[in-house]
């Protein structure tokens, strides 16, 4: 197989706001109640799938579903019209109306766990869809993100698209997941990294009996997949996904010091089964846990080029903290694996808890394959230019969270979601 990697990155919704729902999201909960700018976010966002064009990557994206929620507060015995709904959840409960309203499903790392084909018994590329049953207002998302992934990779001949694992089981989708391969299309070995729940402390969102079911659908080879236990230490400093501290391509993993329970046992492993890995790992002696969770440095991209190199995409945030930009500035280049470091802004999202990496999902398939995908969903110049118009013209400026219950704001993102989905061309 031929392989090609696309990134398919979230499109930021009118509606992204920091309301601070996310327990365990250091970012989220210290910019709780700011005021947020959905066109900026979403400008910022499309800027980096240029430049991922512009790198030579193919590049897709997935819409942002509606907000608010409307079949989940009428669930909850909210009625009547739209804005009667609306109205009535935030007098009653403005909370429970906030996660409704919520645009975390720009972080599409969280929407699916996929597995090329090379990896799979059926020689299919597979994709389950995340539960995101441990936060409230993440678990509104699976219904929509199976409609659109079905949508997108619909073409069964190559693809295999699966309903999210049962709710008791919290599975965040590719953020706690990693393949390593000497190439895109080889047989590589797949990581699952899961949480170990502890009274008192920040929620543990991986659930191993999810990945473990996962790997099953998938048709994986046990004697290719991993299940890594994530360090408490991790988790409790902020790493609520193993994507904020380890990140792979190919034949390379960076990975924090801290990132795993029993790490050296791990990282043997895996030489054990990929001697030709890579293993860059960053010790807490130059990077701490706080600067890496901080800076988002391991929520970085790692991309092979049409060139064969490799190129780390970082946050803007890790040049303003000096010990990982140091660390940067010793490590990329020269002779390591990593031969360039591309800086992006991607500030509005980085204050909601989420970077580069969480705003995309990378689905690995070949030339016949990408071409089966549904053409609406994969940027070109043009498309990219047509979206990035319609995002100007109709995402609102600034939302006050204390104003998600004013009617115009419901409206306006009403507008936005209707132009939207006729530029598409169908209903979703």
């Amino acid at each position: 197989m031929d392989g090609i990697e696309i990134n398919f990155d979230g499109l930021i919704g009118p509606s992204h706001n920091y309301a601070g729902l996310s327990l365990g999201n250091v970012a989220s909960a210290r910019n709780a109640g700011a005021v947020s700018r959905p066109r900026a976010a979403a400008l910022q966002g499309l800027a980096k799938m240029r430049r991922l064009m512009e790198l030579g990557l193919p590049q897709g994206f997935l819409p942002p579903p509606r907000r608010p929620h409307l079949p989940t507060l009428h669930r909850l015995g909210f009625g009547g019209t739209a804005a009667d709904t609306c109205a009535a959840a935030w007098r009653a409960d403005p909370g429970l109306f906030a996660r409704a309203a919520s645009a975390s499903a720009m972080w599409t790392a969280n929407a699916a766990t996929v597995s090329p084909a090379p990896d799979t018994a059926d020689g299919r590329c597979h994709l389950t869809v995340a539960n995101l049953a441990t936060m409230a207002h993440r678990s509104l998302e699976a219904e929509d993100t199976l409609r659109v992934i079905a949508r997108v990779f619909g073409m069964q001949r190559h693809f295999a698209v699966h309903p999210p694992v049962p709710a008791s089981y919290g599975d965040e989708g590719a953020a706690n997941h990693m393949r390593l391969t000497a190439g895109h299309g080889a047989p590589g070995i797949e990581l699952f990294v899961y949480g170990e729940a502890r009274p008192g402390g920040f929620p543990a969102r991986q659930d191993r009996r999810a990945s473990e079911a996962v790997a099953r659908l998938h048709g994986l080879d046990p004697a290719r997949t991993l299940f890594i236990a994530q360090s408490r230490a991790a988790i409790d400093a902020g790493a609520f996904h193993n994507d904020v501290v380890a990140v792979a391509n190919e034949r390379v993993l960076l990975v924090h010091e801290q990132a795993f329970a029993d790490q050296p046992a791990v990282l043997a492993e895996i030489a054990r089964l990929m001697p030709e890995a890579v293993i860059l790992e960053v010790p807490a002696a130059e990077v701490s846990l706080a600067d890496a969770i901080g800076s988002y440095l391991f929520n970085s991209q790692i991309v092979t080029l049409p060139t064969g190199a490799m190129a780390l995409i970082v946050p803007a945030e890790t040049q303003d903290t000096p010990a990982v930009r140091d660390w940067l500035a010793r490590s990329i280049g020269g002779s390591g694996p990593i031969d360039r470091l591309e800086v992006i802004d991607v500030r509005e999202s980085m204050r909601n808890g989420g970077g580069p990496a969480c705003l995309r999902l990378r689905v690995v398939t070949d030339a016949v394959g990408l071409a089966a995908l549904d053409p609406a969903f994969v940027l070109t110049e043009h498309r990219w230019s047509q979206l990035h118009r319609l995002v100007e013209t109709y995402w609102p400026e600034a939302i006050d969270p204390a104003e998600l219950g004013h009617a115009d704001v419901w409206q306006a993102w009403g507008a936005a979601y209707d132009a939207l989905d006729a530029w598409i061309g169908a209903p979703r």
